[in-house]
């Protein structure tokens, strides 16, 4: 892989033998990797280094990772973020991704499997050009080729995850489809089960897609998600 085409990887954890320890796997796979030990300097590399993706500690010496992913937002950067912490309540998991995170990880972890979610990530952020194309239901239109959502002359600007949620209800609608179907193809590996993710990122979106407008995501009870035209 050249070096102008690699994954550029940003990890922000204050302990430097983890940040060490990510950053050398990913370099091993090819991929730009540089670390930063606290939310200042993680703020600063995001501008600096441009990345792809972040790895994205909550325990930080000085502002805590929401604030860092808060202020990445702010700056109007949609990189995705995976979240790497010791802190593994429901409400933290619940927080980052309500806040614009794409994935949590609680320590201690396997790097395997942080890489293989930082992949997962990654193609949910990309996507093969294969499959690009203009989605549409009703006045709501989904453009594969730039990732630009438009809700009639609106447009609504996504988190990785949350386009490739929409762009997966739009691709099946009007198919009702499942909370472990959506589990299965948009976080592509076993979730532990927690449902609940699902419902998270669906509401998220809705609040995003309708504000004020026809609903286009129906729940059906008991099964999962339809994304549909509101019948006349």
């Amino acid at each position: 892989m050249d070096k102008a085409d690699s994954v550029r990887l940003l990890v922000v954890d204050d302990e430097p033998h983890i940040a060490d320890l990510v950053a050398t796997v990913a370099r091993y796979e090819g991929w730009q990797a540089v670390t930063a030990g606290t939310g200042q300097a993680a703020v600063k590399e995001a501008i600096d280094f441009h990345p792809d993706i972040v790895v994205l500690d909550l325990m930080l010496p000085d502002i805590d990772g929401f604030s860092v992913l808060d202020r990445l937002r702010e700056s109007g950067t949609m990189v995705p973020v995976v979240f790497l912490t010791a802190r593994d309540g429901t409400a933290d998991r619940v927080a980052g991704l309500t806040r614009g995170g794409d994935d949590y990880l609680v320590k201690p972890f396997s790097v395997e499997e942080l890489m293989a979610r930082l992949r997962a990530v990654l193609r949910r952020s990309t996507g093969p050009a294969w499959q690009r194309s203009v989605l549409k239901v009703g006045d709501l239109a989904l453009d594969e080729d730039t990732r630009e959502v438009r809700r009639g002359s609106r447009t609504v600007t996504l988190t990785p995850t949350e386009y490739e949620l929409l762009r997966y209800l739009m691709r099946r609608s009007p198919a009702v489809l499942t909370k472990a179907q959506i589990l299965d193809h948009v976080w592509e590996y076993d979730f532990g089960g927690r449902s609940n993710v699902v419902e998270l990122v669906v509401s998220h979106l809705r609040r995003k897609l309708d504000d004020g407008e026809e609903p286009l995501i129906h729940t059906v009870r008991g099964v999962g998600y339809v994304l549909r035209q509101a019948s006349p």
